[in-house]
């Protein structure tokens, strides 16, 4: 029960099969956009800010496809001939919020009646109120400005909670799903009902989310209200986002073909941002965890120390061996290593070198085995031929002092030094002690102090500890305090069925991956982007080419980005809640899933141009859409990037970072034996993907051998100057790993056994402990008076016929019990 390993020797890879194998060929221009031409070696420095999401307006334009656009008009259609019917001769806009209030509950009444066609009319004007009523705007920014209105007005109303009740039936419905089971092709109109209710709930979601200073109080506070409504259960036994996860399994499990996954996903990711925090609110939550724990501050902020980066010059890697360098050991198909520009080359022929000694030679030495503005063999190939005699007055290019990152110790690599010196001065060890230095030489004091300058203590580690306290004495210690966080709900909802919602994810990912080729058993993920009908004409397959990358390219943004904020949160919640996670993302494939993603032209998929920017919501709600000829859509928009691909990239790169971090069984395992050859990831001038790209190296180079490290001097050079350092970590040499061999499979059996152990002890508590004692007197026990939740009352009822009323009553059972 996993994902299938993308395979790479025999060139085939997973895809979605059945109708999607229709629409490349048509679209052969759209799609060769996105893989075709390789990318530049010299590209321009991308100016990208990583956030925990896009521009507002981009971000409500992902949730249509192209092929809805039709569906706007709708709408519309569909409330004006309500609205002019119970207010005649005005408009939305000028109606007081009072009439506005009377109109809203009007139509929620009207999301109670039996005929199915009336409700989806209803639901569709709650729709276009969602959407900002466009028709009477004039520009975007209008529409933006009322689709947020409308949305805290439809939130206070109740609409959240009536459009859940109608998407639970939705889901229920089995009419729809035999239906859809039974037809060859899935389309558009199979999940019309679906896609209604859920753009509503996604508008509401992501509107009353973004925050903007000039928000009301009256919002401020609708908004902290709405995020726990969604973060803890009140009316149901499950948080908003578990309903959404079992729509994911379901869809993939094949009882229901019809789910927008698009949608779902996009919604998901929304929930789980907008409940748990985004990348700064888990900073700052961090800060606040390790105050209450007693730690010493955070070295630096790490968002602020990214967002400083400057990107490298991709010239400094242009001799880098196109295959991942884990490809060099055992693995097929492995062609030799180039070796790159080597700093002797740069002493003899360097053009800018000065002519004189002293500091100044010793400053250019390190600009020259630095990776910033420096130029590849064929660049300077050119160059000096025509150089003159003297020297050209150049300019100088300035460096930070220092680099970007604090230096961490590990209490246990202070252990492991102080080991190593007793062992070598004195020939015994003091087991953890690390205190007591007698008999060691002076320098060791010195490095020793210096090491507990600079000791880290994570909240990882306090966890770890407690844990094993409390496996060690669970009398003694009591009951474990656990704070009711939205994160600890979801990871409780989540836990017995995590590993299925793991590898639905997965399964959806490989999908929708630009590597992934049409298969008969994979699933289609199209089926809310192919119309009824399909295409017949150039333009209209031009169109829908074009459309269905974009929604795959969607697809892959929202799965990286939840997966990533589940797994940062979980590891601040408990690091166990992490590892669980983690591992069942390992057992399915998730590394080997992500190697064959960048197994690409990875600059041609981020500047690829998957988008009509006319066709884009609001844009095609108030303009006038020009004449579209195949020549604009394959000319694209004029962007210099495609922000959600490089968004995916970062996220997935961030991912495999966590999968991989101290676990060498999983690098040596995955990384170094998967042939994932023709990655260009470090030529992407860009700080942030650069720096993840080369935090994986660095994990790697110490497996790779001399022969690597002296062939890509310029990438261990990019190591030390942008990842952050651990003291006496040897990871550029490695001379003892052949006299380490890890024993993976024990690794990976002692953390699951951890894990095991967290879970049963949290979660499978029983209701009343064997060391309570039992009262037998049955008038007492029947006397005691129970405390019942407070939304009890809510389903009694329903309890009161499921319990009592439909169970029948076993007499014979009764008597022998007696």
């Amino acid at each position: 029960s996993s994902v299938p390993a993308p395979p790479g020797s025999d060139g085939t890879c997973c895809g979605v099969g059945g109708p999607c194998s229709g629409v490349g060929a048509p679209a052969e221009g759209a799609l060769s956009r996105t893989r075709g031409a390789p990318g530049s070696v010299d590209c321009p420095n991308l100016e990208f800010e990583y956030g925990d999401a896009d521009g507002h307006g981009a971000e409500l334009a992902e949730l249509y496809s192209y092929t809805e656009e039709p569906e706007l008009s709708h709408n519309r259609r569909c409330f004006e001939e309500d609205f002019h019917t119970q207010v005649p001769h005005r408009r939305w806009l000028e109606l007081d919020r009072a009439q506005q209030k009377a109109y809203v509950m009007r139509l929620l009444d009207g999301l109670e009646v039996v005929n199915r066609d009336k409700r989806l009319r209803v639901a569709r004007a709650i729709l276009y109120l969602a959407q900002g009523v466009f028709g009477d705007c004039d520009n975007e920014g209008d529409v933006l400005h009322w689709s947020r209105h409308n949305s805290f007005l439809l939130y206070q109303l109740g609409t959240f909670s009536a459009f859940l009740e109608l998407l639970n039936m939705e889901i229920e419905n089995s009419q729809a799903c035999s239906s859809a089971l039974r037809k060859p092709a899935i389309s558009l109109a199979d999940s019309t009902e679906l896609r209604v209710l859920l753009s509503v709930m996604y508008l509401m979601v992501e509107n009353i989310r973004v925050e903007q200073e000039t928000d009301p109080p009256e919002w401020k506070t609708c908004r902290e209200t709405f995020r726990m409504e969604l973060s803890f259960p009140v009316h149901t036994e499950e948080p908003f986002a578990l309903l959404l996860f079992t729509m994911v399994t379901k869809f993939c499990s094949g009882h229901a073909p019809h789910f927008p996954m698009r949608k779902v996903l996009l919604l998901l990711w929304k929930v789980l941002l907008f409940t748990l925090g985004g990348f700064e609110a888990l900073q700052a939550m961090k800060v606040r965890r390790r105050e209450e724990l007693g730690l010493p501050p955070l070295p630096e902020d790490s968002i602020q120390v990214v967002r400083g980066m400057r990107a490298a010059s991709p010239s400094g890697f242009s001799q880098l061996h196109p295959a991942w360098p884990w490809t060099f050991q055992g693995c097929r198909g492995s062609q030799p290593l180039m070796k790159q520009d080597s700093l002797d080359i740069y002493n003899e022929r360097d053009p800018f070198k000065n002519d004189e000694g002293g500091v100044d030679e010793e400053e250019n030495d390190d600009m020259d085995s630095g990776i910033e503005g420096e130029l590849d063999l064929m660049e300077r190939d050119a160059i000096i031929p025509a150089m003159p005699a003297q020297r050209l007055p150049i300019e100088r290019v300035s460096f930070p002092k220092g680099l970007p990152w604090a230096p961490k110790v590990r209490q246990k690599d202070i252990e492991h030094f102080l080991e190593a010196s007793r062992n070598k001065f004195i020939g015994f060890t003091l087991g953890q002690d690390t205190e007591t230095l007698i008999g060691l030489p002076r320098p060791i004091h010195e490095s020793v102090k210096t090491l507990k300058q600079h000791k880290y203590v994570s909240i990882s580690d306090i966890q770890i500890k407690n844990e094993e306290e409390l496996e060690k004495c669970p009398m003694s210690l009591g009951e474990e305090e656990v704070q009711e966080t939205p994160c600890e709900v979801l990871y409780r909802a989540m836990l017995y069925n995590l590993p299925q919602y793991m590898i639905a994810l997965l399964k959806i990912l490989l999908a929708a991956a630009p590597t992934s080729k049409a298969k008969t058993d994979s699933i289609n993920i199209l089926a809310d982007v192919l119309p009824e009908e399909m295409p017949i004409t150039v333009l209209q397959s031009m169109k829908l080419g074009i459309d269905v990358n974009r929604h795959k390219e969607i697809i892959v943004k929202s799965i990286s980005a939840l997966l990533l904020l589940l797994l940062k949160h979980f590891k601040l919640n408990h690091i166990y809640q992490f590892e669980y996670v983690s591992q069942h993302l390992v057992f399915a494939n998730c590394i080997p899933l992500i190697l064959k993603f960048f197994n690409q032209n990875i600059m041609s998929y981020i500047t690829a141009k998957n988008s009509i920017s006319v066709l884009d919501y609001p844009h095609c709600t108030v303009c006038d859409l020009p004449e579209l000829t195949a020549e604009s859509l394959e000319a694209g928009d004029n962007n210099q990037f495609c922000w959600r691909n490089l968004f995916s990239c970062i996220n997935l790169l961030r991912i495999l970072n966590k999968l991989t971090k101290w676990k060498h069984s999983r690098t040596m395992r995955a990384l170094l034996v998967l042939d994932a050859g023709g990655v260009y990831a470090l030529k992407v001038k860009q700080a942030m993907m650069q720096l993840y790209v080369l935090k994986l190296l660095k994990i790697q180079t110490k497996y790779l051998g001399r022969q690597w490290r002296k062939s890509n001097m310029k990438t261990m050079s990019a190591i030390y100057q942008k990842v952050r350092h651990r003291m006496n970590d040897d990871w550029a040499y490695g001379n003892d790993i052949d006299a380490r061999p890890w024993d993976f499979q024990a690794e990976e059996c002692t953390l699951r056994a951890n894990i095991e152990a967290f879970n049963s002890r949290r979660y499978d508590k029983p209701q009343d402990s064997e060391f309570a004692p039992v009262d037998n007197c049955l008038q007492s026990v029947l006397g005691q008076r129970l405390e019942l939740p407070e939304d009890f009352h809510y389903s009694y009822e329903l309890w009161l016929e499921r319990e009592v009323f439909s169970q029948p009553i076993r007499w014979e059972e009764l008597l022998h019990c007696q």
